[in-house]
């Protein structure tokens, strides 16, 4: 949270818009004259905060869960029972836990067993079940996938104990006994995972994932725009932010290697595009059809542009794999698809504890264990879909608010968001079935 006492304005700004931008039970808007937000942004000098999870590690979630990992497929029924177990009544006494969530995908099995898409499976894996918002972990398995279970947690430095279990189904004579087994296992975790509590801390712990669903021209108008605003609030205050969908950033590559800090980011982001080409090469994708379609139309390549500034201003601190983690602090850009439930993974797994999703279309994505804030591009589209978004944007397309301040608000929304308050998805219960590690390489 802001030191709100030593900016006046912006307080006002926030008590006379709030209800709007937040309410779940209304849909009446508050009416305020233009000239009432026609002002200059309120710098951030003093230091941002919110109330997080501080983790042994130093790291800081933003939710508490205990989740339920699969090494492959076959383990993925087991998974959704052991975590259906852990409902409401069941979870009654451990008030800081936010759930116990099945993380299941399908693959691990009838895939390639070494390089890149079992690195990139397994980096996807660890990323989650270390991950800040993560409390404990189970990890299930048949026992003879691909992804062998005991390489897996080898690799990955992953080790056993009271708040990390493994469950392999062959060896503990079937599906009964593994979910017996995991029940009783998670039941011994949720103490200890019960244990914490929020404390406030810097903004500076908050690692945020953009994207922009569509690259639409609505989107371009102001929700990006105004997302990039809060990101360079952000980065300002020590955060970070994390930039994907390559097909959408490929076209316009020479703006964003412009803003490399240095020669060897700007060489790693060029040799990712080198990448798609190859990997893309006379095949029909969006990858493709973007990068064509910007040479010859220019209204298109403008949207792209304007949808990138969801990204913000600031200087480029890295560029990463997918699911890699981020190391450094700023502005990072990681390789993926330009898919919402693809890309938001590979940003949890790299370490992303907030996602942001701006679009004129509609969305009905949601994340875990990083919620997400989904901003509507209009007001036609928020008032539409008000079940799933949590900010109108389209208050600035109608004068009521400029880009400026509409980022601010937005990097407020993500303060209270990362402190506790339920974003409109995680009311509505989405975002186990979001989990979507890339499936890149060949199945046979």
């Amino acid at each position: 949270m802001l030191d709100m006492h030593r900016y006046s304005v912006y307080t006002f700004l926030i008590d006379v818009s709030a209800d709007y931008f937040y309410a779940h039970d209304t849909k009446t808007k508050i009416n305020i004259t233009t000239t009432q937000f026609n002002m200059s942004v309120i710098s951030c000098n003093s230091s941002a905060t919110f109330e997080g999870f501080v983790r042994e590690d130093g790291r800081v979630g933003t939710r508490n869960y205990v989740g339920v990992f699969v090494a492959g497929n076959c383990a993925a029924t087991s998974a959704r029972k052991i975590a259906d177990w852990f409902n409401a009544e069941r979870l009654k006494n451990y008030p800081n836990v936010d759930g116990v969530v099945p993380f299941v995908h399908e693959i691990g099995c009838g895939m390639e067993m070494t390089g890149e898409p079992m690195d990139l499976l397994r980096r996807t894996l660890s990323g989650f079940i270390r991950h800040p918002n993560m409390a404990a972990a189970i990890v299930l398995a048949l026992g003879c996938e691909r992804n062998n279970i005991y390489s897996f947690m080898e690799q990955e430095a992953l080790t056993t104990g009271p708040m990390l279990h493994t469950l392999v189904m062959q060896e503990l004579g079937g599906t009964v006994n593994t979910i017996n087994a995991g029940i009783a296992a998670i039941e011994s975790m949720l103490p200890a995972a019960n244990d914490v509590v929020r404390q406030t801390v810097s903004a500076k712990h908050l690692s945020v994932g953009v994207l922009c669903a569509g690259d639409d021209a609505l989107a371009a108008r102001a929700a990006s725009p105004a997302l990039g605003v809060a990101i360079d609030t952000l980065v300002r205050q020590g955060g970070t932010g994390i930039l994907t969908a390559t097909s959408s950033i490929a076209p316009m590559a020479q703006s964003l290697a412009a803003r490399a800090e240095s020669s060897d980011i700007k060489q790693k982001l060029e040799q990712r595009i080198q990448w798609w080409d190859k990997y893309t090469q006379n095949r029909d994708t969006r990858y493709n059809h973007q990068k064509h379609r910007a040479n010859v139309d220019h209204a298109f390549m403008n949207t792209l542009e304007q949808n990138a500034r969801r990204a913000g201003t600031t200087p480029l601190k890295g560029v990463y794999e997918y699911a890699k983690p981020i190391i450094d602090p700023g502005l990072a850009f990681m390789d993926a698809p330009s898919f919402d439930a693809v890309s938001a993974t590979g940003q949890i797994a790299s370490g992303a504890n907030m996602i942001c999703l701006a679009t004129g279309s509609g969305s009905s994505f949601g994340s875990l264990p990083a919620p997400a804030i989904k901003l509507a591009a209009t007001s036609e589209l928020f008032e539409s879909m008000e079940d799933d978004f949590d900010i109108d944007c389209g208050l600035a397309e109608t004068g009521m608010l400029d880009i400026d301040h509409l980022g601010q608000l937005i990097f407020e929304s993500i303060l209270d968001h990362a402190s506790g308050k339920k974003t409109k998805s995680e009311i509505i219960g989405i975002g186990e079935n979001e989990f979507v590690p890339w499936p890149i390489g060949a199945f046979a």
